[in-house]
């Protein structure tokens, strides 16, 4: 208990600060990595940050000939040349109006990733999902998994970046803030809305009921619970959006939690998902299942908080 109250105190602060002071985007130079760039430079533009730019370069033993000797270990430093300079061409075609940092990394890229982050005292990661054709929906990708498994600052990302507009045409007027009603809802909350008010945009909340709710003092599933359900949820909503002086559109959704968000993200053409990662109270940063699936579906860009 005394380590969620800390990491709510702790997430709390940069609810309430917001400002994005150091944004980090990891570069693997793909399309999507061209779509994030976009929403890097909106941001950092916007909240007057410093911008860093990252590639890791996979170890040594990660490289080797087909009969499996690895290669001369000079080669690494050429790698980390060859990097800088791709690092450079990436900056100076993707993000021509902000000033940027470059660094390049050897080792693990998630785990480069997440301790760049936490000793740079980073406020926010942005970076795309993984995934290709049919199977897009279903894969995250390990690296962006892992980041949002571990990291302790926000991450910005989703499964359509390579689709994002060109940084003038880059707007925020609804904000869908997805809550579980969890302890964390309030921090998630208060994150959505200061973003909302940064840009004058339109707040919503949404939160799914199940179809069938299993009615406490029965034995048996009862359809008609599920209507008591959804109003005693607007309730404690609305209870808290008033405790934190929050004023928004709420809707309480019926149905599978991830196609609920996902449809009236859809319908409400909303401009940004912020969701929660779900932590367990003895380890920071572990995604459930619903976040997962709502990551995955999002049809606009998604902020994990």
């Amino acid at each position: 208990m005394k380590a969620l109250t800390i990491l709510l105190e702790s997430l709390q602060e940069r609810a309430r600060e917001l400002m994005f002071s150091r944004i980090l985007m990891p570069v693997a130079f793909s399309a999507r990595c061209q779509g994030a760039a976009q929403f890097a430079e909106a941001l950092a533009g916007r909240f007057h940050s410093e911008l860093v730019l990252l590639h890791v370069v996979l170890p040594i033993p990660a490289y080797s000939f087909q009969d499996g000797t690895p290669l001369p270990s000079d080669v690494i430093d050429d790698m980390v040349v060859q990097g800088k300079a791709q690092l450079e061409a990436f900056a100076g075609q993707s993000l021509q109006g902000i000033p940027v940092t470059q660094v390049v990394l050897v080792g693990d890229p998630a785990q480069q990733i997440v301790d760049y982050a936490s000793a740079g005292k980073v406020d926010l990661i942005i970076m795309p999902t993984h995934g290709y054709g049919p199977f897009r929906r279903f894969l995250l990708g390990s690296v962006t998994a892992k980041v949002l498994h571990d990291a302790s600052c926000p991450v910005w990302t989703g499964p359509h970046m390579e689709n994002a507009p060109a940084y003038p045409a880059i707007h925020f007027r609804k904000i869908l803030c997805a809550v579980d009603l969890s302890v964390e809802s309030r921090v998630i909350l208060q994150w959505a809305a200061g973003f909302a008010r940064e840009y004058g945009a339109h707040l919503a909340v949404v939160h799914a009921v199940p179809s069938s709710t299993l009615d406490p003092s029965t034995v048996c599933f009862d359809p008609e619970w599920s209507t008591l359900a959804k109003k005693q949820a607007h309730e404690r909503i609305s209870f808290m959006g008033g405790e934190l002086g929050i004023t928004g559109e709420i809707a309480v959704e019926t149905g599978d939690a991830p196609e609920a968000v996902r449809a009236f993200a859809e319908n409400s053409a909303a401009d940004l998902l912020v969701i929660g990662r779900g932590r367990a109270t003895d380890a920071p940063g572990r995604l459930r299942t619903n976040a997962y699936a709502i990551l995955r579906q999002a049809p606009c860009p998604v902020v994990v908080i």
